[in-house]
């Protein structure tokens, strides 16, 4: 069972639910939601469950505006406050080890802005929204350009979009996924695993 406590952030409460793995944490892995979802997506726990295993510290994060029920995401901002200062609590918990940053669609988008200044070192992205359905001309690319390696798992059929991969984001399509990536999350744990052990981010 996950450990479950809450830290405190500019924004209100966030919850965090964190499973460890059996030997000494090599990495620690921080995952966000979707914007009106929470922790138990299909492919968060689906990458919990293959990264845990392979001997990465996970922890999820429910922003605070889910903690206080609402369903409407904050603004961008304090969405963005909140996590830094979860991670921040985090990284004191799990020091020396690397800090990877990553969620689902918004908290991709989270994790992504704000990889630099929490000093993370990889980003996983799961359905990156690249721009909102029948808008392509909003796109949202420029997010994952932090510099540091990426992975995006995005299904083909996702109604938000597919970016394109570049010279530090690597893009892993899913056929026959949407932007719930629930037809086959095991596909989707499996292609974060390679890609945390190529990086030596996992036990192998």
């Amino acid at each position: 069972m996950p450990h479950r406590d809450e830290i405190d952030t500019p924004r209100g409460p966030a919850r965090v639910e964190t499973d460890l793995p059996a030997g000494p944490p090599v990495a620690l892995l921080v995952l966000g939601h979707g914007a009106g979802g929470d922790v138990d997506a299909p492919d968060l726990l689906a990458v919990r469950d293959v990264a845990v295993g392979a001997g990465v510290a996970v922890a999820r994060v429910t922003q605070p505006y889910r903690v206080a029920g609402r369903r409407a995401p904050a603004p961008a901002g304090h969405l963005d406050e909140a996590w830094t200062a979860v991670v921040a609590g985090l990284c004191t918990r799990h020091p020396d080890v690397p800090l990877l940053v990553g969620g689902r669609s918004s908290g991709a988008r989270v994790a992504c802005r704000t990889a630099a200044a929490v000093g993370a070192t990889g980003v996983v992205a799961l359905a990156f929204p690249l721009h909102p359905p029948g808008r392509p001309e909003r796109s949202r690319a420029a997010e994952l350009l932090t510099g540091l390696p990426t992975l995006v798992v995005n299904g083909d059929r996702d109604p938000f979009g597919v970016p394109d991969a570049d010279a530090s984001v690597r893009v892993v399509v899913r056929p026959g996924e949407r932007h719930d990536l629930r037809k086959d999350p095991a596909a989707v744990a499996t292609a974060v695993l390679a890609w945390l052990r190529e990086r030596g981010w996992a036990l192998p």
